[in-house]
C-alpha cells in the first residue's frame, strides 16, 4: 500500500480512491485518521463570509417547539432528565444527567459507563447540545453536563471566563461529586470547542487523573486561528486600565457562528437558543483564551489518558493544527485522532445529519471499545498500569 505520509486517510464509500496508514507502525492505539467527504448537497455560506447567520425562527420553549413537555420529549428519546443546582466553590451550576431508559416502560437501563460532557463557548449544556448527551445516553452510558460559570442557567457574568482556573474547578467539583458514587464504573470526560479547554485543564488538575478512563474531544480550542486571535495592542491598551475593562464586551466577533455551522437549518435552530450569548466577546475572556492555548503547549506532554479527538479541516473557529499537536507531543499510549476532511467548526450540531451522523459512529466506536478495554482495569483499581500497556 502507496505510503501518503502520517496520516490515516479513509475516504467514504463512492470515493475516486481509498488509501490507509497506520500513523505508528505495529501500534494500533496510535492512529490519525483523515475522513474525506463527499461535496455538499448545496452552497453553504463560504468561509470568512461576513454574511450574518439566518433569521432565528419564531421563539419557542424548547428547541423542537413548545410541544411536547420536557419529560413526554425525553422518555421519548429513551432517556431520563434530571436538573438540579449544584453549589460548587466558585458559583452556583446548572447541572443535567441523561440516564438510558426504557422509552416503553420508564424503567432505567443498565449503564455501561459515566461521561461528563462540557459545552463550548456562548453555549449551554440544554438546547442542541443535549442532542450529543442524548446520543451517549441511548448507547448506555450516563451522561452528566454542567453549564459553565458565565453560561447558560449557571452563576456569573455573561460569558466572562476571565479566570479559567475557577471555571474549570467548578465543573470538576461538581463531576468528581458524581464520579464518587459510581467508583466502579469507567468514566470519560468529554469536551466540545472552548470545552475542551475546560475538559482538559480539568484533567490536568484533577487530584488523581486516573479517575478518568478517557477524554473524548471535538474540535478542542486548543490553538486560536490567526484571524480570531485577540488583537495585542487591545489586549495591552485595555490591560492598562488596571482589570476595570475585563468584563467589557469589547472584542472583535469575527462572525463566530457562521464560521462554526455548516447546515443552515441548524443554525437557525441554534439561533433561537434563548440562554445563547450574542454579544461581543469579552476582553478578559479574549485574554485569559488566549493565555490558556499558550499554557496548554508546555502541558501536553502530560497527558496520559487514553484520548479520541474529533476535528473538521475547515474549522475556523478552533484551529485543526491544535488538535494535531495535542495528539503528537501527548505520552498516552492509547490515542487516536480524527480529521474530517471539509467539515466546520460545530461537528456534531453544525453539520448535515450525514456528517454529524458519522461523527457520532465514531465515537461509540471508540469509547464501546474503551469500556470492553479498560472496565476490568477501573473494578481492579489498576487503571494506570493498564492504560500503560
Amino acid at each position: 500500500m502507496r505510503s501518503n505520509g502520517p496520516y490515516e486517510k479513509t475516504l467514504p464509500q463512492g470515493s475516486i480512491c481509498s488509501n490507509k496508514k497506520r500513523a505508528m507502525a505495529g501500534s494500533e492505539p496510535h492512529l490519525i485518521e483523515l475522513v474525506a467527504q463527499p461535496p455538499p448537497p448545496a452552497p453553504v455560506t463560504p468561509m470568512g463570509s461576513a454574511a450574518p447567520p439566518p433569521a432565528a425562527p419564531a421563539p419557542t420553549k424548547y428547541f423542537w417547539g413548545d410541544e411536547p413537555g420536557e419529560e413526554e420529549y425525553y422518555l421519548s428519546q429513551g432517556v431520563q432528565n434530571q436538573q438540579i443546582y449544584f453549589q460548587s466553590p466558585h458559583g452556583r451550576l446548572f447541572t443535567q444527567s441523561f440516564l438510558p431508559v426504557d422509552p416503553a416502560t420508564g424503567d432505567l437501563l443498565p449503564v455501561k459507563a459515566l461521561v461528563f460532557m462540557t459545552h463550548g463557548y456562548g453555549s449551554d449544556s440544554g438546547w442542541l447540545f443535549q442532542k450529543v448527551a442524548i446520543a451517549y445516553a441511548n448507547w448506555g452510558y450516563a451522561v452528566y453536563c454542567a453549564d459553565l460559570l458565565g453560561h447558560g442557567r449557571s452563576d456569573g457574568v455573561r460569558c466572562y471566563l476571565g479566570n479559567m482556573e475557577a471555571v474549570a474547578a467548578a465543573s470538576l467539583s461538581f463531576f468528581l461529586s458524581v464520579r464518587q458514587e459510581s467508583s466502579h464504573l469507567p468514566a470519560f470526560l468529554f469536551g466540545e470547542s472552548m470545552g475542551g479547554a475546560a475538559t482538559l485543564l480539568m484533567y490536568l488538575r484533577s487530584p488523581d487523573r486516573s479517575t478518568w478512563t478517557g477524554l473524548i474531544f471535538s474540535a478542542p480550542l486548543f490553538v486560536i486561528p490567526d484571524d480570531m486571535k485577540p488583537s495585542r495592542i487591545h489586549l495591552f491598551l485595555y490591560g492598562l486600565l488596571f482589570g476595570l475593562a475585563d468584563t467589557w464586551a469589547a472584542m472583535p466577533d469575527n462572525k463566530m457562528v457562521g464560521k462554526a455551522i455548516k447546515d443552515r437549518d441548524r443554525l437557525r435552530v441554534i439561533a433561537s437558543n434563548p440562554r445563547r450569548y450574542t454579544g461581543r466577546p469579552r476582553v478578559g475572556t479574549m485574554r485569559e483564551l488566549a493565555r490558556l492555548c499558550e499554557y496548554f503547549k508546555t502541558q501536553f506532554p502530560d497527558v496520559t489518558a487514553p484520548f479520541l479527538t474529533v476535528h473538521g479541516t475547515d474549522d475556523g473557529v478552533a484551529s485543526p493544527e491544535g488538535s494535531k499537536m495535542f495528539y503528537e507531543k501527548t505520552a498516552s499510549a492509547d490515542k487516536k485522532l480524527i480529521l474530517y476532511e471539509g467539515m466546520y467548526h460545530s461537528l456534531i450540531q453544525g453539520e448535515p445529519e450525514e456528517n454529524s451522523s458519522r461523527v457520532l459512529a465514531d465515537m461509540r466506536t471508540w469509547i464501546d471499545e474503551r469500556v470492553e478495554r479498560y472496565a476490568a482495569a477501573v473494578n481492579g483499581n489498576s487503571g494506570d498500569e493498564e492504560r500503560k500497556r
